[in-house]
């Protein structure tokens, strides 16, 4: 089969798209995959290193306000169609998946104009403009939270997941955690900011790592390369606890995450994807600065279902932090409570299902 994926600005449109990549490639390695991106973003670094065809569009997002960039947006878009087609005429695709972002808008647009079978993937509990645009062309929505599903029509929404969430349950218990200075029989939590780290977490966690080195539980924080200097600075880094390690980032996460018993981070959908494939537990802490919100609602939907305590952003201090820690790692009741909630919750069979999905429309 001939699968052409699309999707790209953040690694939560880029991620899901190699996971169901890799995923397909293991069962069915004579299929052929490109993968279609733009120059300037974060998958024209990431993707060429995979070994995955890649080829670029140029485009950009419209500005909310008015704006002249937005005529040149418009000019953008129109000569994105005509090389998207370009692009579907030489790989003469059977499928073409749209992950997010303003490029397979472009892209996935220009599919269904030809008659290819088309499917809009939606990490988010709220989609994005370009997803909301496209699901009225796609012939199906693939969608990770059944929040999602009230923006899309019924006839094509399907409940799949993310495909992230089914590599990271191969994951399994291991010695990962003495790489960090740590035990693996003492439980475990793990706060972590995103790649780059988070500025309100990070101000919390220092507000915090004097109670969190005297608890009887471990504590492993990435904070990121931008603020790990700071924490250097204000501690010493080799006299901490031996209970608290602090590293500027995690390279093996996965195998991390199968290993700890709390996560403590933002409320991104492809984090949410994998800790609940796993059943772990959370505290979520969602980003403020991202469209429409979404994290947030990402985040309520699982405090609805108990598997996660919620702190604003704005609310975030040392002091509160280490309260819910303590409330979830002191009770090993209430944190069982959690983690099944936390599985239940998870799609750790996502790529299986998408792959299911692309089957049922490639006739």
């Amino acid at each position: 089969m001939r699968i052409l994926v699309t999707g790209g600005g953040t690694g939560g449109h880029i991620y899901p798209a190699l996971a169901f990549i890799r995923y397909v490639q293991k069962i069915q390695p004579d299929s052929e995959f490109l993968y279609v991106g733009t120059h300037r973003g974060l998958e024209n670094k990431i993707v060429p290193e995979t070994g995955i065809s890649f080829k670029t569009i140029k485009i950009q997002g419209f500005k909310r306000s008015l704006s002249f960039d937005n005529v040149k947006t418009v000019k953008l878009f129109i000569e994105s169609i005509k090389r998207s087609k370009e692009i579907l005429r030489e790989f003469k695709p059977d499928v073409v998946i749209g992950t997010g972002g303003y490029v397979s808008g472009s892209v996935v647009y220009a599919a269904t104009r030809m008659k290819i079978p088309t499917i809009v993937h939606e990490q988010n509990s709220v989609p994005g403009i370009t997803n909301k645009f496209l699901s009225r062309f796609a012939d199906r929505v693939a969608i990770c939270f059944p929040d999602a599903a009230q923006y899309f029509s019924a006839e094509k929404t399907v409940l799949v997941g993310n495909p992230r969430a089914q590599e990271v349950v191969t994951s399994g218990k291991s010695e990962v955690l003495s790489e960090y200075g740590l035990k693996s029989d003492i439980p475990t939590v793990l706060i972590f900011g995103g790649s780059q780290g988070a500025l309100k977490i990070n101000q919390a966690v220092i507000q915090a790592l004097p109670k969190l080195a005297q608890k009887e539980y471990q504590v492993l924080y990435a904070s990121g390369d931008r603020y790990f200097n700071e924490l250097t600075e204000k501690f010493d880094i080799d006299k901490m606890s031996s209970n608290v390690s602090l590293q500027p980032y995690i390279k093996n996460m996965t195998d991390v995450m199968a290993n700890v018993n709390l996560l403590i981070g933002r409320a991104g959908a492809t984090s949410i994807a994998e800790f609940t494939a796993l059943g772990l537990p959370a505290i979520l802490i969602p980003s403020p600065y991202v469209t429409n919100d979404h994290q947030t609602k990402n985040a309520q939907s699982l405090v609805n279902a108990g598997a996660v305590k919620m702190i604003a952003d704005a609310e975030l201090k040392g002091e509160n932090l280490v309260a819910a820690v303590d409330e979830i790692m002191n009770d090993a009741e209430k944190r069982q409570a959690m983690a099944k909630a936390s599985r239940q919750e998870g799609i750790p069979d996502a790529a299986e299902r998408l792959w299911s999905l692309v089957n049922d429309i490639v006739k």
